[in-house]
């Protein structure tokens, strides 16, 4: 089995579209596809939603997306794009290493596995570590900050890499490979080229 994680610096910068674009090009893979969310104070962990509750159960929260469930939602996305199964682990902020049996279990079923989330890698090495960057977007999150060094590449996002982060490393970047990526397909044969040969036939 291969484990792929696809992470980010920040919100909203394509790195679901880049799973789902690696799902799409290579389906005999037969891929189990994780979509993570933490949850601040004030959201609940089984839906989303604003609410006050602080009860264990409501720490974690796991659901697989059903064939013809919602193809707005980020696992939703997953499984239109060709992945064999799609789950939405749901926790709050800090409090993923409770999911961990669940996910490990699921990740023991699978032939491979592509996680969306910068914070699993405290809890797993995988095969590839794919950090998604847009130079358009200031924030940079500190998960993405401390594991960045461990990404086997880059994705840029429609433009060229042009660091402008505070505290980032512009030598640390350019050591890496990277690979663009433009809307709507966030994808390129060259990417699908290094994936493949980092994981192997």
């Amino acid at each position: 089995m291969a484990i792929v994680v696809v992470g980010g610096h920040s919100r909203n910068i394509g790195k679901t579209s880049v799973v789902a674009g690696l799902i799409r090009a290579m389906p005999e893979r037969g891929w189990t596809a994780f979509k993570i969310t933490q949850y601040g104070h004030g959201f609940c962990t089984a839906d989303g939603a604003p609410c006050d509750c602080q009860t264990d159960e409501h720490t974690v929260a796991v659901s697989a997306e059903r064939p013809g469930g919602d193809p707005a939602t980020d696992s939703g996305r997953y499984l239109r794009a060709g992945a064999d199964r799609s789950l939405w682990v749901r926790t709050r902020v800090g409090m993923l290493a409770p999911a961990m049996p669940r996910i490990r279990k699921e990740l023991a079923g699978s032939p491979n596995a592509i996680l969306e989330s910068n914070s699993i890698l405290q809890f797993l090495r995988p095969d590839l570590y794919l950090s998604v960057l847009d130079p358009g977007t200031a924030d940079f999150k500190d998960s993405a900050r401390l594991f960045l060094d461990r990404a086997d590449a880059l994705i840029t996002v429609d433009r060229q890499l042009a660091p402008r982060w505070r505290g980032v490393s512009a030598r640390l970047l350019a050591a890496k490979p990277r690979f663009a990526v433009e809307a709507p397909g966030y994808c390129s044969p060259e990417l699908v080229e290094f994936v493949k040969g980092r994981l192997g036939a």
